[in-house]
């Protein structure tokens, strides 16, 4: 059964997520020009939303992990000595995007990463993140539930990756079906 209220009621019952012990920063996921850009374009004011980290050795060893077989690759986009932007936490470590019910931004406009959590495809599966401040993996513990309390399918799930690799400057997976280009949605004037 289909949830569209699982990151809220996350929010609600708490810890979410969207919320690190104080002091683990470098270990949270970069985002991409066009991710920040379109975080600002939904905000009316980003003012503290954003937190520039260095590329340290905790943060470079994740990123090799979670792209494996392009260690080379993901080293040359987040060189040492680097740096890259996430969002910013607050005092007690939480998203300072995240309100009361849950994340502030309009479900298209969070970073790629936010979106997809739990799930990881790696070529043509998709991993689960053993997450125990995720409610939707507490309570759906199996791909299969948990696609379907995130309300989206595995499919859906790879072209979203497939977004977060090109913003990023990563090749398209070998063997996959190329990404559609995102749905452009009308400004109101």
């Amino acid at each position: 059964m289909a949830d569209p209220d699982i990151c809220q009621r996350c929010a609600l019952r708490g810890p979410t997520c969207c919320c690190l012990e104080p002091g683990t920063e470098q270990g949270c996921f970069p985002l991409s020009e066009p991710e920040r850009e379109r975080i600002l374009a939904a905000l009316s004011g980003a003012a503290g939303a954003f937190a520039r980290e260095a590329n340290s050795p905790v943060f470079l060893d994740t990123m090799r992990a979670l792209f494996p077989g392009e260690e080379q690759l993901v080293t040359r986009l987040f060189p040492e000595g680097g740096h890259h932007m996430r969002l910013a936490v607050d005092e007690a470590g939480c998203c300072r995007l995240l309100g009361p019910e849950g994340c502030t931004l309009p479900r298209e406009a969070r970073p790629y990463y936010c979106r997809l959590f739990p799930l990881w495809p790696v070529g043509r599966t998709t991993m689960v993140f053993a997450a125990e401040r995720c409610l939707a993996w507490r309570e759906g513990r199996s791909l299969r539930r948990l696609l379907g309390l995130l309300q989206t399918t595995e499919k859906s799930a790879r072209e979203l990756h497939g977004r977060l690799r090109l913003a990023w400057g990563l090749p398209p997976e070998r063997g996959l079906a190329p990404v559609p280009p995102p749905t452009r949605t009308r400004k109101k004037t």
